[in-house]
C-alpha cells in the first residue's frame, strides 16, 4: 500500500492579528500536489496575507502551516522549490526583459541557463532583448510568471495574476497557467475574476473574513447549485399549461414568460431534456428549444459568503 501523499500546502488554524483588526482568522485548509488551486474571496478576505505568510514575508499570530512538506517557521527549507508572484512583478524598466531575469537568477542562485526556457515558457522568446519600460502590461505579468519558474518550481504562487489585463491578456494567462500545470507543477492562484478562475482551477478554496468558507474540486461545487433544464413553449398559455403539468407529475417547476424551468434533481440534462420533450410532445405541446441553466461560479460564491465585500 502507497502512502498517500502530503499536500503541497496546509494550514491549521493560521492566524494573523494587526492590533485589534484579524487579516486571516483560524484558517486551516489545504492544496493537494499537482492541482490548479484557485484561492477566492471579496477583498479584504485575507488571500494575499495568508500567501505572504506561506511565503515567509509575514509572520503568523497564531497557527501552523506547511508547505511542501516543511513548517513555514523555516521557509528556507522550502523556498527554492516555490516561484511566487505576489502584489506585482517588480523589475528595472531600463534593463531588458531577460536582463531583469539574469538579476534575478543572480540573486536567487538560479542557473541562468534556464532564461531562454522560460521566456518561451510564458510568450516572451522573441520580445527577451526589448527594454522591460516598453512591454504592456500583460508583456510585464508575464515576465514576473517567467521569473516565478526560474528555479524550476514544485509549487507556483500567483496573487491576482490576470489584475488589469484585456480580455485577450487574460486567455494567455490562462493558457500560460495550463501549461505550467501540465508539467506537474502545482498551482495556487488568487482572484476576484470568478469567471477566470472557474475556467482553469480544478480546485477550489473559498475564504471570508479571513476563515474558510469552502474548499474541495471545483466542479463538486458547481455541482451544489440548482442546476436547472429550461424549456422554450411557443406562447404565454402553452408555457403556463406545461408548467401545471410538470408539477403535477412531481417535478419542481418554475415559469417566466414563455420559459418553463424544470430542476433536474439530480439528473443529467440530456436524460431530462428527453423525458421534458416527450411529456410535451405527447400533450401536444410545441417546444421551441430546450437549454441547461447553472448558476454561474460568482453567482454561487456570492450566495455562499451572503455578497460579502
Amino acid at each position: 500500500m502507497t502512502d498517500t501523499p502530503h499536500p503541497a500546502v496546509a494550514l491549521n488554524g493560521l492566524t494573523k492579528r494587526y492590533g485589534g483588526r484579524t487579516a486571516v482568522d483560524r484558517l486551516t485548509m489545504h492544496v493537494p500536489v499537482g492541482v490548479v488551486a484557485g484561492f477566492v474571496g471579496p477583498n479584504g478576505a485575507g488571500k494575499t496575507t495568508a500567501m505572504s505568510m506561506l511565503l515567509g514575508l509575514i509572520r503568523p499570530s497564531a497557527g501552523t502551516a506547511e508547505v511542501l512538506g516543511e513548517p513555514i517557521s523555516r521557509p528556507g527549507a522550502y523556498l527554492r522549490r516555490v516561484g511566487a508572484l505576489v502584489e506585482g512583478p517588480g523589475f528595472y524598466p531600463a534593463l531588458t526583459g531577460a536582463a531583469n531575469l539574469r538579476v534575478l537568477a543572480t540573486i536567487g542562485g538560479h542557473d541562468p541557463a534556464r532564461i531562454p526556457t522560460v521566456l518561451a515558457e510564458v510568450g516572451l522568446a522573441a520580445r527577451g532583448d526589448d527594454r522591460y519600460g516598453r512591454y504592456s502590461l500583460g508583456m510585464k505579468q508575464r515576465l514576473g510568471i517567467a521569473a516565478t519558474l526560474l528555479g524550476d518550481p514544485e509549487l507556483v504562487i500567483l496573487d491576482e495574476p490576470t489584475n488589469g489585463l484585456d480580455p485577450a491578456g487574460m486567455a494567455e494567462m490562462r493558457q500560460i497557467i495550463a501549461a505550467i500545470a501540465a508539467q506537474g507543477r502545482t498551482i495556487l492562484v488568487s482572484s476576484h475574476l470568478l469567471g477566470e478562475v472557474e475556467q482553469v482551477c480544478d480546485w477550489l478554496i473559498i475564504i471570508n473574513r479571513g476563515t474558510l468558507a469552502y474548499q474541495g474540486p471545483t466542479a463538486q461545487f458547481a455541482a451544489r447549485a440548482g442546476a436547472r433544464l429550461v424549456a422554450l413553449a411557443a406562447d404565454h398559455a402553452e408555457a403556463a399549461r406545461l408548467a401545471d403539468l410538470l408539477t403535477t407529475a412531481g417535478h419542481t417547476v418554475d415559469r417566466a414568460g414563455d420559459e418553463v424551468a424544470v430542476d433536474l434533481d439530480g439528473r443529467d440534462a440530456p436524460s431530462l431534456g428527453a423525458h421534458v420533450n416527450r411529456f410535451a410532445h405527447d400533450r401536444g405541446i410545441v417546444l421551441a428549444g430546450l437549454r441547461e441553466q447553472r448558476p454561474s461560479l460568482e453567482d454561487q460564491v456570492l450566495a455562499l459568503i451572503g455578497g460579502a465585500g
